[in-house]
């Protein structure tokens, strides 16, 4: 079994050994905004109101979808990017103030890829005096043994590390797997569904793993990623690039989110984003607070007989 590490007491944010922030990307389609004043740090008037933005969309979400509950043990999953570290570090703040009990620990799967820097991640943790295990499978070479060259690995990848996170979930005893996945990411699986699927399919922020044994939660799903990129170099995280998928051009989902910002500059007045979202709720996608089961907007005079009727795509618990 993976070895634990744990300490007494958080200290105070650091960045890991031998990492140079200035050398990694939190976003490959992200440029820098340079009317950001990042080198002002986390004690800024504006980090600290990107902070409690971020925090109050957490909190809805957990809220919404009653995602953690008292006495649950949340596993959260860290890659080392950007949405994982954001999310680790806004659980253990409501961690502290909330009014109920419950444990978070991180937990990193090492999946053997090449050049890959396994030591900056558990030097950060420990730094931070955050309970975690890091868990060493070699995935890598078995993605890279069953896709043909040319075909994307996403799909062989993630299942093979689901596999590894939930079976590993229950040997903790973790109720709750906490993944990194953001508003634009479910916006993003919804396009993907409908264009290459023909389906009306999202991510739900909650659900119940296929194998019925673990549940999994996305804290992130009202949050957008352009916060999540600033509250990163605001931080100063020490990310980690994925050799695997990151290496592939052309990717549909990247094709998508490009499709996603091209919109927010096309279009005039409301984030083109936030409107797909309301859209989404239209349909009974439970995207924003409020609307987990019904949103009375919504209602036709012809359907007010119909009681808290949604289509049932991706139903969360």
């Amino acid at each position: 079994m993976p070895k634990f590490y744990q300490t007494n007491q958080e200290q105070p944010m650091t960045t890991a050994k031998n990492f140079n922030p200035k050398s990694a990307n939190t976003n490959n389609n992200e440029k820098p905004n340079a009317k950001e004043p990042f080198h002002e740090g986390v004690n800024s008037v504006r980090f600290r109101k990107l902070q409690k933005k971020i925090r109050k969309h957490v909190s809805w979400a957990i809220r919404d979808f009653k995602m953690i509950e008292d006495g649950d043990m949340v596993m959260v999953c860290v890659s080392g990017g950007k949405d994982s570290y954001t999310l680790l570090d806004i659980l253990l703040f409501l961690k502290r103030i909330a009014p109920i009990n419950f444990e978070v620990v991180a937990v990193n799967l090492d999946q053997k890829q090449p050049d890959y820097p396994d030591d900056i991640l558990p030097n950060y943790l420990n730094a931070q005096g955050i309970p975690h295990y890091i868990l060493e499978k070699d995935t890598y070479s078995i993605v890279k043994s069953v896709v043909p060259e040319g075909k994307t690995y996403c799909s062989a990848c993630s299942r093979l590390r689901r596999g590894s996170l939930y079976g590993f979930a229950k040997q903790i005893g973790a109720t709750k797997i906490a993944l990194g996945h953001h508003r634009d990411d479910i916006l993003a699986t919804f396009f993907l569904n409908l264009f290459h699927g023909g389906t009306l399919k999202a991510m739900p922020p909650k659900l119940l793993s296929d194998d019925k044994q673990n549940v999994l939660i996305r804290p992130l799903a009202y949050v957008e990623e352009k916060d999540i990129i600033k509250y990163a170099r605001y931080k100063n995280f020490p990310i980690i690039p994925c050799g695997l998928c990151g290496s592939q051009e052309n990717l549909q989902r990247a094709m998508i989110n490009n499709m996603l910002r091209e919109w927010d500059n096309l279009f005039e007045g409301d984030n083109i984003q936030v409107g797909q979202t309301q859209g989404l709720a239209e349909i009974g996608l439970p995207t924003t607070p409020d609307v987990q089961t019904f949103n009375p907007k919504f209602v036709q005079k012809s359907d007010k007989i119909k009681k808290n009727i949604i289509p049932t795509i991706n139903p969360v618990l």
